[in-house]
């Protein structure tokens, strides 16, 4: 199976923040599915869960929480906050996730084992203790408004700043939350 695997998101940033690491998510360039399947076979998981609508997967092993997603590319309806999925790149990946801290990616490929990838200043951020949305947080929020509801969880917990202009979008786009439970 010659695929490329990447650790992304939380795990890399509470990595980098010293926090404790329970969650993994690993994002595989191919069929996420399929990869969840053959290793959790070699590990010798018998509970998989699968989420075919969004191609993602989902087991423990030995209490760390292993979520797998093939690289997906996103669209939304106005009416629902659940997205339209089809298969994406690595860069469609990242340019989906909900903020800079939450961009950064580690190679687990061979050649670059270990290699931190950082797409939109994740890491400038962090140390800077800012939430910011890689794209235009007016479009980041209409597309997803419980993204709204993370940036100031985000910024709670991790004792964070909301950027200004996250603030100014969050403010604007704040009738979207009525979509929530749709």
């Amino acid at each position: 199976m010659s695929i490329q695997i990447y650790v992304v998101g939380g795990f890399v940033r509470d990595l980098i923040l010293d926090r404790e690491l329970d969650d993994v998510d690993i994002l595989v360039l191919g069929d996420g599915l399929e990869f969840a399947k053959k290793l959790s076979q070699k590990l010798g998981v018998k509970k998989v869960d699968y989420f075919k609508t969004f191609g993602t997967a989902h087991f423990f092993y030995k209490e760390i929480d292993l979520e797998f997603v093939g690289a997906r590319k996103e669209s939304y309806s106005s009416e629902s906050r659940n997205p339209e999925v089809e298969v994406g790149t690595f860069a469609d990946d990242i340019n989906r996730r909900d903020f800079t801290i939450n961009t950064l990616a580690i190679s687990l490929n061979k050649n670059t084992f270990g290699k931190l990838i950082d797409t939109f200043g994740g890491v400038k951020d962090i140390e800077a203790k800012i939430i910011k949305t890689p794209l235009d947080p007016v479009e980041t929020f209409n597309d997803d408004p419980l993204r709204i509801l993370r940036a100031f969880r985000f910024a709670s917990q991790l004792n964070f700043e909301l950027d200004k202009t996250l603030v100014k979008a969050a403010t604007q786009m704040a009738n979207r939350l009525e979509i929530i439970s749709q």
